[in-house]
């Protein structure tokens, strides 16, 4: 027999076994800041090639915005105010990885000594470069590339966009 709300103990231990079965997703949470000239921040990760925006890998439980701003203090000591949304992508299972939702927040402009102060906090950065966004372009594999120029299409007209594995559905 099925419990009811009216025994709260028996009812949530129906729904923590309902919420066990259920899928988890991943959820990378990028920011997209830019210098007093408009470059875009690239950094250089030690544990997989090319270069990436900043941002990361939410914890578990852990709200994308909350994990973008904690990324960026770890690995940039850089404590900044998200803006708005830019992009979600829903990302395909690809290679060994599951399905994944990945985020691209506004972080906004540095200011100048924030712009000159940036450097990686810790083991998992190599490099920071501020470039234009052609060039960064450029330095974007493929995926990210894609996500990464309709980011900068949503900044410019102030409208977020929704893509199915880094392609607009609407």
């Amino acid at each position: 027999m099925r419990p009811t709300p009216a025994d709260p103990v028996a009812w949530n231990a129906y729904l923590a076994e309902g919420n066990a079965t259920q899928a988890r997703k991943r959820v990378s949470a990028d920011v997209l800041l830019r210098d007093p000239s408009g470059r875009v921040l690239l950094v250089k990760p030690t544990y997989k090639p090319g270069w990436d925006l900043p941002g990361g890998m939410a914890e578990a439980n852990e709200p994308p915005h909350e994990a973008a701003t904690r990324e960026l203090k770890e690995e940039l000591g850089l404590a900044v105010a998200l803006h708005d949304v830019l992009i979600v992508d829903w990302v395909a299972p690809h290679g060994p990885w599951d399905d994944q939702i990945a985020f691209i927040f506004d972080g906004g402009t540095l200011n100048e000594a924030q712009a000159a102060d940036i450097r990686p906090h810790d083991e998992e950065l190599s490099e920071v470069a501020f470039l234009s966004a052609d060039r960064a372009g450029e330095l974007l594999r493929s995926r990210l590339h894609d996500r990464f120029q309709t980011a900068i299409q949503a900044l410019t007209d102030g409208r977020p966009r929704y893509l199915h594995d880094t392609r607009p559905i609407w």
